[in-house]
């Protein structure tokens, strides 16, 4: 069974980076697309991107994320990236990543496997 353990997040302030990890073990995760999601305190989880399971395809699920956050994997190393530029103080939330076996979608309960989170707060 696929396990995920994401790491990385923290406090930073706005206009700071983060980039935040999603290690997978248990199972060859190229065989997965990663999606990462959030959800702030008070809110729904909320897609953000999605990587393919080769890593050649990408996308953003929203647009206020678009042109700051970057979506990677390293398939020899079973870890997907979110570098995540000129945060601002509404990215706070808990980030998690999620997999499935057939393609990206922003639908959460597509996913079949999830990790644990990882909390980013953007404040000074």
């Amino acid at each position: 069974q696929l396990q995920l353990v994401e790491s990385g997040g923290g406090l930073v302030q706005p206009g700071g980076s983060l980039r935040l990890s999603c290690a997978a073990s248990g199972f060859r995760s190229d065989y997965y697309h990663i999606g990462w999601f959030r959800q702030a305190p008070g809110k729904e989880r909320e897609a953000v991107s999605c990587v393919s399971s080769s890593g050649s395809s990408t996308n953003y699920a929203d647009s206020s994320v678009k042109g700051r956050f970057a979506i990677s994997r390293d398939n020899a190393k079973n870890t997907v990236y979110l570098q995540m530029n000129s945060l601002k103080p509404e990215d706070t939330a808990i980030y998690y990543c999620a997999a499935r076996s057939r393609y990206c979608s922003r639908r959460r309960e597509e996913y079949d496997y999830w990790g644990q989170g990882t909390q980013v707060t953007v404040s000074s």
